[in-house]
């Protein structure tokens, strides 16, 4: 259905918005869906970009962005709850909703975002809600992929900016002993691989998880990005406990810049697991963290 527009929900987040770069540049009409949608500041006159605003906690929004739509991406996260938005309402509800009306409409292709370590048996709630989210989509609409990128990196990301952040401090913090190992992946090599997945030939896997061709320890990501800025500082080990206590204290705070479920997913590592798809079997070749520092993160 090439003249049917892609319909990405969260298309203003930052995984987001790669993918619908991706797709204009593919050639792909699309359809752009937030809560407060927004052109991209690199749109051009002749992209065939649609507004639509919508929530997933709506039934008559939901239902309008998918009308007619040839593919539907979701790609919302909610990481910290607040007011009016929870983890259920947003990750388990409001992505069962999705692929309800989706099916309804006749969609043959729906690709549910979440992240590698989704288990119900985790003891971050955010991750057992796009565990349970997972579930119900597949109840919802049997023929779902699910997509589980390990953690993102990019320019004006989260993770390596926080990290460069880190650096200016007389000395680094880490989690434990810095031991957590990590496949961090560029978040337009994750955009490449769901527009692969929403094109006319099926993918034959309805799971996939992308890591990039690095697993490296947390200790060594910090010491990289370290390198990179030229900034020799110490590296504090830091025990967990000490983490999930610093956490609670400041998880009051609008905007907390750090939540339980981050300490929680930095516990155990995060690595594509055995008997999924992968970028290999999309044809992709992803970048590695070491040779997008620069592109990521001005040095000095």
């Amino acid at each position: 259905m090439p003249d049917h527009p892609i319909t990405v929900f969260g298309g203003t987040g930052f995984l987001g918005r790669a993918i619908i770069r991706e797709l204009v540049d593919a050639g792909r009409p699309v359809r752009l869906v937030a809560r407060r949608p927004a052109l991209p500041d690199w749109a051009e006159e002749d992209d065939r970009i649609e507004l639509m605003a919508a929530d997933l906690r709506d039934e008559a929004s939901v239902a309008r962005a998918v009308q007619g739509a040839g593919a539907v991406v979701n790609a919302v996260s909610l990481y910290k709850e607040r007011r009016g938005l929870d983890f259920e309402a947003i990750h388990v509800a409001g992505a069962a909703r999705l692929a309800r009306l989706a099916n309804e409409a006749g969609i043959e292709r729906l690709v549910q975002i979440s992240g590698i370590g989704c288990r119900l048996d985790c003891p971050s709630p955010y991750v057992r809600a796009h565990a349970r989210g997972e579930h119900a989509v597949v109840d919802a609409l049997s023929r779902a992929i699910l997509l589980r990128p390990s953690v993102l990196f990019g320019p004006q990301d989260a993770f390596l900016s926080s990290l460069a952040g880190l650096t200016r401090l007389p000395a680094i913090p880490l989690f434990g002993r810095g031991e957590t190992r990590l496949q961090p992946v560029h978040v337009v090599d994750v955009a490449r691989a769901v527009v692969s997945l929403v094109g006319s030939h099926p993918p034959g896997r309805c799971l996939f998880e992308l890591g990039g061709p690095e697993t490296l320890g947390y200790r060594e990501i910090v010491e990289r990005v370290m390198a990179h800025l030229k900034r020799d500082r110490p590296l504090v080990p830091v025990p967990f406990w000490s983490w999930h206590l610093l956490a609670a204290l400041l998880s009051p705070l609008p905007g907390a810049p750090l939540t339980r479920d981050q300490v929680w997913l930095m516990q155990r590592d995060n690595l594509v697991g055995d008997g999924v798809g992968t970028f290999r079997d999309l044809g992709i070749v992803p970048r590695s963290l070491s040779e997008s520092l620069p592109a990521c993160l001005a040095a000095g």
